[in-house]
């Protein structure tokens, strides 16, 4: 039955799409996307075609067009409602329409209705979106083209029809991909890398700041495409002025010039040296049902959930003593370790981390907003500033009421969010950070969780900024009007986009500046960039675009907190700048008819759901997704008949896992370390390092078998010291704190009270080795 389940319909009907063609520009870190999509209907009767799929959450969707035969045809933006009602005119007059539309629940699913492909037609669909591209730990720019289109979660009592999606395992999707990228930045190109084949990277100049690559050959379409981008600096502050649309208004949006500021402020290192010894920390796991998928990455043979546990251990051993902290999770209902936050301690810590030990994937569905509710009805701690970090493979169809909620709350607490595996929702993921002030990672492929969570714990346990302000020094006569939000949360390392809307002109100067000021520790600090306000060459509408889409969010999310108040004013607003600007939005639709040739399609269409690509359990899980789905069948004789059904899918593996492999390490080794940084001496530590009891054994064994785990660390495990360097942070400070008490005395070879800043603490393991 799998094997059949997508490839044909109920019928026994081939599916019509035959290839996606992907073309992508990357021009420093902004990325636009083509998209062409071959159709072919190849049955004796006409048919409507439906695709879902999914898109980046934060990308703009600019451009929608298709060809038949020898004709194009280009969509126009117009309001949704609208837009749908001239789409069922055409089909029931029998002309060929097509419909992009926005998923009502989340911004990063569209559906593409191709309606009355005649016998035997083909027809190309081209859509383009520009995106910006995140900046990663590593400094990489990171570009995703999702493949993968996980069934979203209705929460339970929710109105309205879920999303339709029609999902087959990635194997079996019938389409093929061909993706080729263009890649161009003034500063020179150092790497492009990818979790799926490359052919090798080919510069197109001598000074190796343009370049292309693609996808090598026989690429399966079975899993995100994704690109990491290294450039040289790439920390440098930019500023892209860009020049108005000729053919508007000068005044308008579109009409205007338009700025995109990059900015990375320099925090002072003394500073950042340092890290909060406060804090209100709470972990929010998901433990629904598709938490249990197998990964596709180094080790197939492990769900999500072992992977999360094992972060939370390395979380919970990095936490400093003197915070508080909580572990909640969640499926269709939710759970916690505590009541309500308690101070991090060495009980506590242990009774958390049984708990978390027995955790598994089996709360059914992907209902967060309940447990974000409770955790937001709890009052906050005094001095202990919240960090929520919220662990989820983003399968939840109410996406903007949750963003919507974090955004409510953002005054109380800063969100650090994880996509963990393919198809985890963009837009949920990347919305609970920007919201939340936080910051946003994804783990997909060979990834590993923990590098890229301990960044954001660093990120959290660095000390807030506060009082943040932009201020302009502008010619006279030129104007400027900020697009993008208040900034609100600044981390160093982290990128922060502002765009702009630049009116009027100046006779004499020809450089702007802009000031960020900020609050950090009682530190005050500012950073200024100058730039020119000569329009860049050819970057088209680019800036405009991606402008016009941060005004659009701002206002459909205004608009959902006011909705059923007197202020209805906002949607039309969202539908004037949407058409106005050629970008897509919640409100909108683009749609295209085919007037040409005047003939009308004969015969009823039949409506085909188009299968995206998706992963399914294993483990014997067994996970049911209820489609509400209207199939409509148009008879253009004048007779139309609605019927209304039900279709339960349910994806399942009968395999269960094999035995868990060897325990890492690096884990191993941190399981055993206490809350307040120190290892015991004891059988288990000199397993953990390869040693036997009597290798180890040694006078004042706390101090002793600490240092002999932070030698370990720094001589084994150096590839991986992002992921223990707070632990071990930890550990040096007790190590300090000891050498004030009698009755622990230095160990044979280390200075009497030595000053053991975590940077310099590699200077005295010398003095260590001669004990291994």
């Amino acid at each position: 039955v799998m094997s059949c389940c997508g490839l044909l319909t109920a019928e026994k009907e081939p599916v019509p799409l035959k290839s996606i063609e992907v073309e992508l520009e990357v021009r420093d870190h902004v990325a636009t996307l083509v998209s062409t999509l071959l159709y072919e209907n190849k049955e004796d009767k006409p048919i409507e075609a439906v695709f879902v799929f999914p898109l980046p959450g934060d990308a703009a969707v600019c451009h929608f067009s298709a060809v038949i035969g020898q004709t194009q045809i280009v969509a126009e933006v117009k309001e949704k409602q609208q837009a749908r009602e001239e789409y069922d005119d055409a089909l029931s007059s029998g002309q060929q329409a097509f419909l992009l539309e926005e998923s009502d629940q989340s911004p990063d699913i569209f559906s593409l209705s191709v309606g009355s492909l005649p016998p035997g037609e083909s027809a190309s669909i081209r859509l383009e979106y520009v995106t910006e591209l995140a900046v990663q730990a590593d400094d990489g720019l990171r570009f995703c083209l999702p493949a993968v289109l996980n069934p979203r979660y209705q929460p339970q009592g929710s109105e309205g029809a879920s999303v339709q999606v029609t999902s087959v395992p990635a194997s079996l999707v019938p389409y093929s991909l061909s993706f080729s990228a263009r890649v161009s930045c003034p500063r020179p190109i150092s790497k492009v890398e990818s979790s799926s084949s490359l052919d090798p990277l080919q510069y197109l100049n001598a000074e190796k700041t343009q370049a292309t690559v693609k996808l090598a050959a026989g690429h399966k379409f079975d899993r995100d495409v994704e690109l990491l981008i290294y450039y040289t600096d790439a920390h440098q502050p930019t500023a892209v002025v860009e020049a108005g649309q000729a053919s508007a208004k000068p005044g308008t949006l579109m009409g205007d010039q338009m700025l995109m500021l990059s900015l990375y402020p320099e925090f002072p290192p003394a500073v950042m040296s340092s890290v909060t010894s406060c804090g209100e920390i709470i972990f929010l796991l998901d433990r629904s049902g598709s938490m249990d998928f197998h990964t596709s990455g180094s080790n197939p043979s492990l769900s999500f959930i072992p992977f999360s546990k094992d972060t939370l251990l390395l979380l919970l051993k990095s936490l400093p003593m003197g915070c508080y902290f909580n572990i909640y999770s969640f499926g269709s209902t939710y759970e916690h370790v505590f009541p309500k936050s308690v101070e991090y301690s060495e009980k506590m810590m242990e009774e958390a981390l049984k708990k978390v030990e027995e955790m598994t994937a089996n709360l059914g569905g992907t209902e967060i907003l309940e447990p974000l509710e409770h955790i937001y009805s709890q009052p906050c701690i005094p001095n202990q500033p919240r960090q929520l970090f919220v662990f989820t493979d983003g399968e939840v169809e109410n996406t903007k009421e949750v963003i919507n909620l974090v955004k409510k709350n953002s005054g109380s607490h800063r969100c650090f969010s994880f996509g963990i595996g393919e198809g985890a929702s963009t837009a949920l993921i990347n919305g609970l950070a920007k919201e939340g002030g936080g910051h946003a990672q994804f783990i997909t492929g060979a990834d590993r969780m923990q590098p890229k969570v301990m960044q954001s714990l660093r990120f959290a346990l660095q000390p807030a900024v506060q009082d943040v302000s932009v201020t302009w020094d502008l010619p006279k006569g030129v104007s400027v009007t900020v697009l993008s939000p208040p900034l609100t949360a600044l981390f160093q390392g982290q990128r922060s986009l502002i765009y702009a809307q630049i009116s009027g002109q100046s006779s004499e100067a020809v450089e702007g500046c802009v000031t960020v000021k900020y609050s950090l520790a009682g530190h005050h600090s500012q950073n200024q960039l100058c730039f020119s306000l000569k329009p860049a060459e050819d970057t088209g509408l680019t800036v405009h675009r991606l402008g016009a889409q941060t005004l659009i969010r701002s206002l459909e999310m205004e608009e959902r907190e006011h909705r059923g108040q007197q202020d209805g004013g906002l949607k039309e607003k969202v539908v004037e700048l949407s058409v106005q600007s050629g970008v897509s939005s919640s409100f909108t639709a683009f749609i295209a008819v085919n007037k040409s040739d005047g003939k009308e399609i004969q015969g009823p269409l039949v409506r085909i759901n188009i299968p995206a690509s998706s992963e399914y359990f294993s483990k014997g899980y067994l996970k049911t997704l209820q489609i509400n789905i209207k199939k409509t069948i148009r008879n253009h004789s004048s007779k139309m008949m609605y019927s209304d059904c039900f279709i339960f899918a349910i994806l399942f593996s009968e395999t269960c896992l094999p035995e868990q492999p060897l325990r890492d390490p690096l884990l191993q080794l941190v399981s055993l370390q206490k809350a307040s940084g120190c290892w015991l001496l004891d059988a288990a530590l000199a397993a953990a390092l390869g040693k036997t009891s009597e290798e180890v054994e040694k006078p004042k064994p706390e101090v002793w078998a600490t240092i002999l785990a932070l030698i370990w660390l720094h001589g084994f495990k150096t590839d991986a010291k992002e992921e223990w360097e707070l632990l071990a942070m930890k550990a040096v400070s007790w190590i300090h704190a000891q050498h004030g008490n009698n009755n622990l005395h230095s160990p044979p070879g280390l200075p009497h009270k030595p000053r053991l800043h975590p940077t310099t603490f590699n200077m005295h393991f010398t003095c260590c080795l001669m004990y291994l």
